[in-house]
């Protein structure tokens, strides 16, 4: 058991969660939950290393347990003392298990034509944000998401935890050309805006479309929206000035989802 910050296992947790960059230079992350793990397990495979405490331990069954999650093989395991993981824990009440895990991260030379549905993120700064977009991307089944160099981390454990497991089931390319992205995109470009002419609700989103969401605080740069097919607002009855980026990216993503289910023909029983 380890109980000691110094043991170079320890060490490489608190970086992991505490440096993009060293994420980056890895090319790993934390996962915080089984939840996360076993949605980790199911896309990709064994994660790296999992980390449990003293009292996980005991609270569980784990070698049944985890030979029914993992099969026969089951990735490097080491406990941890309670103490410990509640000082490692990326979060205040600690689940007790962590996985260190590589990132499956996608490489920025695809064929556009193959993506029906995708979402271009231009400098989204939140992690909580960012990772409710991938969330909704991937409920609607988004093939794709880029993101701008100025965005947040895709790969740190807020964004992770936010996006539950979404990142498992999406292409996400970090680092992307967004204006060379929707240039070579085979369908529709639109972008979000307030001061918008365009209504969300009276467009039609059949076939291919390319969504484009900015940075909370600034919106869209002219240069992204110069290059889109369309620019559309959300209209909004209310007094809010305006809605939280990941509420405009659910509602945009979902409106396309429920007009391709009723473009569907009905089938007779």
């Amino acid at each position: 058991m380890i109980t000691s910050r110094q043991h170079p296992l320890i060490k490489q947790l608190i970086k992991l969660e505490e440096s993009a960059h060293y994420r980056k230079k890895t090319q790993l992350t934390v996962l915080d939950g089984l939840h996360l793990i076993q949605a980790y397990h199911a896309a990709k495979g064994l994660p790296e290393h999992l980390i449990v405490s003293a009292s996980y331990l005991e609270r569980n069954d784990p070698p049944k347990n985890w030979h029914a999650l993992f099969g026969a093989t089951l990735p490097t395991i080491t406990v941890v003392s309670d103490s410990l993981m509640r000082a490692v824990s990326p979060v205040k009440t600690p689940t007790g298990i962590l996985a260190i895990i590589v990132n499956p991260v996608a490489e920025n030379n695809r064929d556009h034509g193959s993506e029906h549905h995708i979402v271009l993120l231009e400098a989204i700064q939140d992690p909580g944000n960012l990772g409710s977009i991938l969330r909704s991307a991937a409920a609607a089944n988004v093939d794709s998401v880029y993101l701008s160099q100025d965005c947040c981390d895709a790969w740190s454990p807020k964004t992770l935890r936010a996006a539950m497991g979404a990142h498992f089931s999406l292409d996400i390319f970090e680092n992307s050309n967004l204006l060379q992205v929707s240039k070579h995109f085979p369908g529709k470009v639109i972008a979000t805006a307030l001061n918008a002419t365009e209504n969300l609700f009276e467009i039609s989103l059949s076939g291919p479309t390319a969504w484009v969401f900015g940075n909370e605080g600034n919106g869209l740069t002219s240069e992204i929206m110069q290059q889109s097919d369309s620019v559309i607002k959300i209209p909004m009855p209310g007094e809010t000035e305006s809605l939280n980026v990941a509420a405009c990216a659910a509602i945009c993503l979902f409106e396309k989802v429920r007009q391709n289910t009723l473009s569907r023909p009905t089938k007779l029983s």
